[in-house]
């Protein structure tokens, strides 16, 4: 272990750290790769906080590994429309290629060709590409650009676009048809679309009426392998000298139901709250309480945001742990619901990302989003 890690905490709850702090994911990583090197573009889906973005970046050190490819990471969270798209996405190619290279200073020159206005945000220094344009027609054709741009490069390139469903909430409806018709003539760059509203997402690349339909291969993030996350947590821990019980990491993975950003928080703060002393199921407990604790004050705030019929739903569902039929007249009784009011709730609930669908061969899951949310419900 490099010294200089000596101090770091581990286990990552933003971004990523590297090969040696990530875990498992590999046939996700196998599935990314073979579909980058035979030109298949991706639609990875999961639920938020599922490890999405960090399994993209991994993936992106692998390429770099192998110097085969080039990569690209843009984020649309933030964008409301095509301008916006096309400054983000320009931003994202001026910081990745710096001056010094070769690539670089082709693409400072081509640039300059758009007019941009370049500032540099104050905090991280960073670039940021903005443009007056005065209609959509200019973006198009700035946008046309850029990705002409990268297909002329001598390698190939994959483009991660994250938070893809942004573009259906543009003004400018035509959007997806505009950016599919540009794709699809593109031999030298690879795309991965990701998408955390599920509904959403799958509806762009199924629905037979959308510009990209049946475009892309699925890719659905699941849940990390208990066992997996049981040797990575207790591996990591080793390498740093801590012992913990068995039974502790159980409970962390039953608590945080394997979900990638919950489980990654728990074990940050045990990690950062143990010292040589055995970690035990006493002291997990503990932990897991003061992390329910100090989230309080957020949880109260969900409690004035909804309606006292969704709340109720909302308790209910976190109490059921594993909740299946919520019409059934056994679980409204038992929660005090109303059929026609707890439709409502559920509905508007799904919409507030606030609960999310698991459609399994059996039946139908439903969960509260947030996984410290739901166990603090349970109380």
């Amino acid at each position: 272990m490099n010294g200089h890690n000596n101090h770091i905490n581990p286990f990552t709850i933003v971004g990523y750290s590297g090969f040696e702090w990530f875990c498992d994911r590999e046939k996700e990583v196998n599935t990314l790769l073979s579909n980058a090197k035979n030109g298949v573009n991706t639609t990875l889906i999961s639920i938020r906080r599922m490890g999405k973005t960090g399994l993209i970046y991994h993936f992106f050190e692998h390429l770099k590994q192998e110097k085969t490819m080039e990569t690209l990471f843009v984020d649309l969270y933030e964008t409301q429309n095509i301008k916006e798209l096309t400054e983000k996405f320009a931003s994202a190619v001026y910081q990745k290629f710096p001056e010094k290279k070769n690539l670089g200073e082709k693409f400072r020159k081509f640039i300059m060709g758009l007019s941009p206005i370049i500032t540099y945000d104050t905090l991280s220094g960073t670039p940021e590409i903005r443009f007056t344009y005065h209609d959509n027609a200019q973006c198009e054709q700035s946008l046309k650009s850029l990705f002409m741009f990268l297909e002329q490069q001598n390698m190939p390139i994959v483009v991660a676009f994250d938070e893809f469903q942004q573009i259906t909430s543009y003004p400018n409806t035509n959007t997806e048809a505009i950016l599919r018709t540009i794709i699809q003539t593109l031999k030298n760059c690879r795309f991965i679309f990701c998408g955390s509203n599920r509904h959403i997402i799958s509806e762009m690349f199924t629905g037979s009426k959308r510009p990209f339909f049946a475009s892309t291969q699925f890719l659905a993030l699941k849940p990390i392998e208990k066992e997996k996350y049981f040797t990575f947590i207790e591996s990591i821990l080793e390498k740093y000298k801590k012992k913990i019980s068995s039974e502790s990491i159980e409970f962390i993975l039953e608590w945080t139901r394997c979900h990638t950003y919950y489980t990654q928080m728990v074990c940050n703060h045990v990690f950062r709250k143990s010292g040589k002393e055995l970690i035990t199921l006493e002291m997990v407990k503990w932990i897991c309480k003061e992390i329910l604790e100090e989230q309080e004050v957020v949880f109260l705030q969900y409690r004035n945001l909804l309606t006292p019929v969704q709340w109720e739903l909302l308790k209910a569902i976190a109490q059921e742990k594993e909740a299946t039929a919520l019409t059934r007249s056994s679980f409204l009784k038992k929660y005090h619901l109303t059929l026609s009011g707890s439709q409502r709730a559920l509905t508007a609930l799904i919409d507030k990302e606030m609960v999310y669908v698991e459609n399994l061969r059996d039946n139908t899951y439903y969960y509260v989003y947030d996984c410290f949310l739901s166990r603090w419900l349970e109380k």
